[in-house]
């Protein structure tokens, strides 16, 4: 990877990264190199490829479907930010940048997030940071969204 070489992770024991150490590795590297572009494979669903390459804890995670529209959207949000397990959710992109302020209202401003738009398509972005970091990045409002949060600590 220093040599600018690409890697494949793979494992004879399903997705790499769910339930497994593959999340730890992932995590070391973006450590070390926060700018590293980890893509996933196509997968059976973009929540998935998402958790694969997040570099969360797997072993146990929330899978909340879209945020309401309107009815219990401030509920929806506010059991995200009393959560401690690792999140996972889908966001439109009419309503991704509302969702992410709203996120930076419930989240500790440390706590770890990873925005993923058009997965394993020809545009797709994956954005990391801390949860005040994400709202200063200009993340365009086109394509599909998976939203993980990691799992407080």
């Amino acid at each position: 990877l220093d040599d600018g070489q690409k890697v494949a992770l793979v494992s004879d024991a399903g997705t790499p990264g769910i339930s497994d150490p593959g999340n730890r590795l992932i995590a070391d590297l973006v450590a070390q190199n926060p700018e590293l572009e980890i893509s996933p494979l196509p997968g059976a669903s973009a929540m998935i490829s998402a958790l694969s390459i997040s570099g969360f804890p797997t072993d146990h995670f929330s899978f909340r479907g879209f945020p309401p529209h309107k009815k219990g959207r401030q509920t929806y949000f506010r059991e995200l930010g009393e959560s401690t397990d690792t999140i996972v959710f889908y966001e439109s992109n009419h309503r991704i940048e509302k969702c992410l302020k709203e996120l930076g209202e419930v989240l500790a401003p440390n706590r770890h997030v990873m925005v993923a738009r058009e997965l394993t398509k020809q545009f797709e972005s994956i954005y990391r940071g801390t949860m005040s970091e994400l709202l200063n990045k200009k993340i365009p409002p086109k394509g599909e969204f998976v939203v993980v949060i990691s799992s407080q600590k």
